[in-house]
């Protein structure tokens, strides 16, 4: 199983090209099912979570053509083979779940595992089931699976969402774009992730307005069209890059980011010392701390526009040695601090008291090994490994290659002292 071994105390130097948002290509890949027409998607980043997703939508029949080491992926769904997606895929990546409404939008019905648990939370899919359910989807639950029929078509439906979710607000707005009539979502997602994807609908044909606001308005037509469409940036790989930067010290300017929808991050960087210059006509976010301490910031995380529960293991990481105290509140998904106890093993002084946790800022970290529990849990481990003096070990980093594409490659060219290798987790 591969590590990563940091020796930390550089400065990081140089650029770094963002890559694209894994939270949008994944949904962006799921259009294909919606159209007999072929899907191209630009700007792809190669990661486990696509990748796999890629092999789902093979299973159901669709074409696929994506070299390895490129970023476009060609899909073409002219015809389905199956509207079943089993348990041994659904399980490893949520958001397989969101083929359900989509299949039964195209084919009248569909058979798929429910996701299961996850480690940082059960994440309910309940929200999913009542939007399909309000459209006219005739929904069974039996033996871990969703039976899903809707034999006539599903129809335009009011759905006022009992609280702000993505998935919900991403897999009613892909099911609704067939549906007859008109569908109005309420209380709605305002990620950019969902812009991205209401763009690519309506780059298919779909009439979606305002979405990036909380009332979302669907007119079904009856047929989409194929498209080739750009993946947009990834703004939580941005976001870390800017803090790995942040924590170890240096010069680090990333190209080609969503600096626009940084903006709740960039003004917690700022507060806490580090000097930020946003460009957003270049797309470029220069970030610079030369030796000068980081001060102690709170925060609660929130939906967007607010501080993402993404990027919230790696403001800790930061903070662990920040004059002062910080406290950090999660207010999305439960069980969200399991990163805080592998911090500690680098010397992080940090209380965890239900969803809040208190970090007293320490002089520094001193390199261990560690151990990655969920994706952004081990990208803060890498952060803190930059800042700590020693060698970090961090084990179980295949969470990294869910969602960071060529994470070391990128901090390695900057000065970063990382290197991949094979072994057992120690």
């Amino acid at each position: 199983m591969d590590r990563l071994h940091i020796t930390g105390g550089t400065p990081l130097h140089g650029h770094i090209s963002v890559s694209g948002a894994k939270n949008s290509a994944l949904k962006l890949m799921v259009t294909c099912l919606l159209t007999d027409q072929p899907v191209e998607l630009t700007n792809m980043p190669n990661l486990a979570d696509t990748r796999f997703l890629a092999q789902l939508l093979e299973s159901l029949g669709v074409e696929v053509y994506w070299p390895k080491g490129t970023s476009t992926c060609h899909l073409n769904a002219a015809e389905l083979k199956s509207t079943i997606a089993p348990y041994e895929q659904v399980r490893k990546m949520r958001a397989s779940f969101n083929v359900l409404g989509p299949l039964v939008a195209r084919s009248g019905h569909a058979t798929v595992s429910l996701p299961g648990g996850c480690a940082i939370g059960a994440r309910p899919v309940d929200l999913h089931l009542q939007a399909l359910e309000a459209m006219g989807a005739d929904l069974r639950v039996e033996g871990g699976y969703v039976k899903a029929a809707a034999i006539h078509g599903l129809k335009g439906a009011h759905i006022n969402f009992s609280t702000v979710s993505v998935g919900a607000t991403e897999h009613a707005m892909l099911t609704a774009t067939l549906a007859k009539g008109e569908t109005i979502l309420e209380n709605a997602a305002r990620e950019p992730e969902i812009e991205d994807l209401a763009n690519c609908l309506n780059s298919m044909g779909a009439n979606i307005t305002g979405a990036g606001t909380p009332i979302i308005r669907i007119k079904g037509v009856e047929k989409l069209g194929g498209t080739t469409y750009p993946v947009m940036p990834d703004r939580i790989e941005a976001g870390t890059f800017a803090m790995a930067a942040a924590a170890a010290g240096g010069d680090v300017t990333l190209d080609g980011c969503p600096v626009e929808d940084l903006g709740a991050l960039i003004a917690k960087l700022r507060e806490a010392g580090v000097t930020v210059d946003a460009d957003e006509a270049a797309s470029t976010l220069r970030i610079r701390r030369n030796g000068s301490p980081l001060k102690a910031v709170s925060l609660s995380t929130q939906p967007h526009p607010g501080f993402p529960t993404d990027l919230q293991a790696q403001f800790m990481a930061l903070m662990c040695t920040a004059k002062g105290t910080s406290i950090i509140r999660e207010t999305i998904f439960e069980n969200r601090f399991m990163h805080a106890p592998e911090l500690s093993r680098l010397g992080a002084d940090i209380t965890v008291r239900g969803q809040e946790a208190v970090v007293k800022g320490v002089d520094h970290l001193t390199a261990a090994p560690v151990m990655a529990t969920d994706l952004r849990a081990s990208v803060s481990l890498v952060i803190a490994g930059l800042a700590a003096q020693g060698e970090t070990v961090v084990n179980r980093i295949y969470h990294l290659d869910r969602g960071f594409e060529r994470l070391e490659a990128k901090l390695g060219a900057c000065g970063a002292k990382i290197e991949r290798r094979s072994g057992e987790d120690e």
